[in-house]
């Protein structure tokens, strides 16, 4: 599949980035779909498809960010700083974006939060947590296009369930179904914009390469660790249910890195 990528694109990172990008962008829109037909969640659905997603956040923030970086690099100090930007980013963001989690509830600037419809709340909660998954496409495109494919694989495989879970409650919520599947579709669209972004950047500035895996990993796991585990966890039901999500996820990226 890199292969054939690589031939599609002529070898330009950028030009592959958007179509890894236009995949998870269709893999989450796919999810979305799925609120024309159905009419309601399971109640551990929400938790069960964040769980395995997180699965494969955590995985994917070393194999295919965290440790090529420091293999780029050479070294700790560069791949420290850029994690440490990654954290930084992603908590300004969290911290001045109004957002509506579906089980932690409202986050960001009260004042902000009401100008807002809650469907439009909820959707930046997962444009936020699509943000860090763009631009991990898009800076391993740059490294490594084989690696590239099996991010995105990955990415798009767990957003899947993840395009479901922002949509099919709103439209449950609303009584609607095209409003949803277009937010859901949003939030698809914003990894395709991060995803170019980073590549354009990191192919035009090489050297700063490792910085950017470690800053991807580094915002993928503040998602992860901060937003997403303690969002699954926070009712304390079907708490085997998903643990055994998070490690399906865990396991998904785990046997695509052994196809590189």
């Amino acid at each position: 599949m890199a292969e054939q990528l690589l031939r599609l694109s002529g070898g330009n990172p950028v030009v592959a980035a958007v179509y890894a990008g236009l995949f998870v962008t269709a893999t989450t829109s796919l999810g979305s779909l799925v609120a024309l037909a159905a009419h309601k969640l399971p109640k551990w659905s929400v938790e069960l498809s964040l769980s395995y997603a997180a699965g494969v956040m955590i995985v994917a923030s070393f194999t295919s960010l965290i440790l090529p970086a420091i293999e780029a690099s050479g070294g700790f100090s560069v791949v420290a700083v850029g994690i440490a930007l990654g954290l930084f980013l992603v908590y300004l963001v969290d911290r001045f974006v109004p957002h509506e989690h579906l089980v932690k509830g409202f986050e960001g600037p009260p004042e902000l939060g009401r100008l807002l419809k809650k469907a439009w709340l909820v959707a930046l909660a997962v444009i936020i947590h699509n943000l860090p998954e763009g631009l991990a496409v898009g800076t391993t495109m740059v490294y490594d296009v084989g690696l590239g494919v099996v991010t995105a694989i990955a990415i798009g495989i767990q957003d899947i369930p993840e395009g479901t879970v922002v949509s099919l409650p709103l439209a449950v919520l609303q009584g609607r179904r095209l409003q949803p599947v277009a937010i859901g579709v949003l939030s698809g669209v914003s990894e395709l914009l991060t995803a170019v972004a980073g590549a354009l950047l990191f192919s035009m500035a090489r050297p700063l390469l490792p910085l950017g895996l470690a800053l991807a990993g580094g915002a993928m796991l503040y998602v992860t660790v901060k937003e997403m585990i303690p969002e699954i966890y926070r009712k304390e039901e079907n708490e085997l249910l998903v643990t055994a999500g998070f490690f399906l996820g865990f396991y998904t990226m785990l046997f695509l890195d052994t196809m590189l």
